[in-house]
């Protein structure tokens, strides 16, 4: 089934090279009486962050306070916010959308995304080995993203070298659709470990060492590889601190590499301006990693009272992807998954929503992440209601996707918030979110950096 998935994607794609001459959903109306004509769907090519509109918001998140505003008028003038004011009288120059039954908020943020990637199995990673070959499949999973209302996506590794770059410089000249992209080039590990693509009856010799560009021992091997990773144009650094779920061989709780060899890259990536995130299933693990001054902590499936303790005091934020265990669960067994991932999913699924229970209740700064790829993307905002259940409110779930994730991505002063002088990226959706989260698994509208690329009325 994952290669039906996967050969589905890249024929789709291939059918669809210009994909951006309709790249929307449609062409919406405004609404209301002071809806000012058409409000057309961006398309391509266009000129990224210069967009101008007027929306009217029947009620509004900014992503930074506690509580909802109503009847907003949001002017993006060039991209960026103008203003957010009680709504009156619009500008007559812009077109206007008025939206007296939705929620508007900031677009929003996955910080643990795999855009280059949409299965699970290692093995899969084999049969993509150029960037000719990748650039499809990352530029549906791109578009895909930003029309759920992700603006923004942390891109944390592929197992291909530098596989999300082309889709990311693509967004970013205006050629393709799709969010912001922070890209982590691909993971830091050691031989054998989580981010290598060692599987079962291949000798790691015959593996193309673009797929294995990351591997490493020692410090000085490990600072050399961020380094690289840096030279070719990672954005951010991603070390696998101890085992993971989905590779082969790995034990989660167990560590890979030393607290020595993660500082090495983290000295490599924070002399460089980048941040450092580090995946880190185990208790022993995340607190090397935060010792060692890693930015954020992937997973924190395992963390004890130590750990979590040491996390909310030195302000360390854990992305804990929390929905994707029913997933791994129900559809690794409907399609026979590899037992051992399976087992492993099991082993660290509700542990994992234990531990994000208790991050919340001790203050540790929690940042929206999904691993998406391991399920579909799209589905992006399927974790929200699992946060809720587990203690989040539905404001701090939302902030954790906007103003929160955006300050441990280094973002803070230019998205993450519905603020003037930050760039004009906004969503919405129909009804309350806060009365019902799972409202923002049905997005209606995405503007990014002013332009309109999705508008749908959803009932």
């Amino acid at each position: 089934m994952k290669q039906q998935w996967r050969s589905l994607v890249l024929a789709l794609c291939a059918g669809t090279a210009a994909i951006g001459a309709g790249i929307g959903t449609g062409v919406g109306t405004g609404i209301g009486e002071e809806g000012s004509g058409d409000i057309a769907v961006t398309r391509l090519p266009f000129t990224p962050d210069s967009g101008s509109i007027a929306i009217r918001c029947g009620r509004l998140i900014d992503g930074v306070g506690d509580t909802p505003l109503r009847d907003q008028l949001v002017i993006i003038r060039d991209g960026r916010i103008a203003s957010v004011a009680p709504a009156d009288a619009a500008p007559a120059d812009l077109p206007l959308l008025a939206l007296p039954t939705h929620t508007c908020l900031p677009g929003l943020i996955d910080t643990h995304t795999h855009l280059a990637d949409s299965g699970i199995d290692s093995a899969d990673v084999l049969d993509i080995l150029t960037p000719e070959q990748q650039l499809p499949l990352s530029r549906a999973n791109a578009r895909t993203t930003l029309l759920a209302g992700y603006t923004v996506a942390r891109d944390l590794g592929s197992y291909l070298a530098f596989g999300v770059n082309g889709i990311r410089d693509r967004i970013n000249a205006g050629e393709d659709i799709g969010p912001r992209i922070q890209t982590a080039g691909f993971y830091l590990t050691i031989p054998g470990g989580g981010g290598d693509t060692i599987v079962p009856g291949r000798a790691p010799e015959t593996i193309p060492a673009v797929l294995r560009a990351g591997v490493a021992r020692g410090p000085e091997q490990f600072a050399e590889k961020a380094r690289a990773a840096i030279a070719g144009g990672a954005d951010v650094i991603k070390v696998i601190a101890s085992g993971a779920v989905l590779a082969y061989g790995g034990v989660p709780g167990a560590p890979e590499m030393t607290r020595a060899e993660i500082a090495a890259v983290v000295r490599e990536a924070h002399a460089a301006g980048l941040k450092v995130a580090a995946h880190a299933h185990g208790a022993e693990s995340i607190k090397d990693a935060i010792l060692a001054g890693a930015d954020t902590i992937e997973h924190a499936s395992l963390a004890d009272d130590e750990s979590i303790r040491l996390a909310a005091a030195r302000g360390v934020a854990f992305s804990m992807d929390i929905y994707d265990g029913d997933y791994i669960s129900a559809v690794g067994r409907k399609e026979g998954w590899p037992e051992e991932f399976v087992r492993k999913g099991d082993e660290t699924t509700e542990a994992q929503r234990q531990v994000f229970s208790a991050a919340v209740t001790a203050g540790v700064p929690l940042i929206y992440g999904t691993d998406s790829a391991v399920y579909p993307h799209g589905w992006n905002a399927r974790q929200f209601s699992y946060a809720v259940a587990r203690g989040q409110s539905p404001m701090a779930a939302i902030q954790s996707a906007t103003s929160v994730a955006a300050h441990f991505m280094g973002w803070e002063g230019q998205v993450g918030a519905l603020k003037p002088g930050l760039l004009g990226d906004l969503i919405a959706v129909k009804g309350d979110p806060l009365a019902d989260i799972r409202r923002l698994e049905q997005v209606s509208l995405v503007v990014k950096g002013g332009h309109v690329f999705k508008w749908r009325d959803v009932e």
